[in-house]
């Protein structure tokens, strides 16, 4: 009984997270596209100029490509935790440069981009889950492992 409650909560955890990734992952691929194929570099860092964003030139490109590729590592799972924190950076810039000034309500307080953040660091401490690249990846180096100490002791007995 206790084992199969413990795996229905492992899937209802795994099927949550497959859900935020998805989520937050097509918002941040979609703000990033926008980014960079709609005003590409050089509208981007004149718009993060137009804000006072330090460092314009170099963060607004930058945010573009964090979103963008950040965005479809999350909806792919792949190297979850990383895009999540990379992610979080680039809202806390947003909040703390952009919206935190026009206050908590949106649209241009930072309310959501808060609960992007949230989304984000949420990720990169849960990781993404078994339905993602991630796990995929971690089942098959586990295999490779167990197969190498197999084949390890193996020879140790014919030596």
């Amino acid at each position: 009984m206790t084992t199969s409650i413990r795996s229905t909560n492992a899937l209802r955890t795994d099927l949550g997270l497959a859900a935020l990734r998805l989520t937050t992952g097509a918002i941040f691929a979609a703000h990033g596209a926008q980014k960079l194929f709609v005003y590409g570099f050089s509208g981007v860092s004149g718009a993060f100029g137009g804000m006072h964003i330090p460092a314009a030139g170099i963060t607004g490109p930058l945010t573009g490509l964090v979103e963008f590729f950040g965005g479809l590592a999350l909806v792919f799972g792949l190297l979850t935790r990383l895009a999540g924190f990379g992610l979080a950076i680039t809202m806390i810039g947003a909040i703390a440069f952009v919206h935190l000034a026009n206050g908590f309500f949106a649209p241009t307080g930072f309310e959501y981009p808060l609960a992007l953040l949230g989304a984000n660091v949420a990720l990169a401490l849960a990781g993404a889950g078994r339905f993602s690249l991630d796990a995929l990846i971690a089942r098959r180096r586990s295999l490779h492992a167990s197969d190498d100490r197999t084949s390890n002791r193996a020879a140790r007995r014919a030596a």
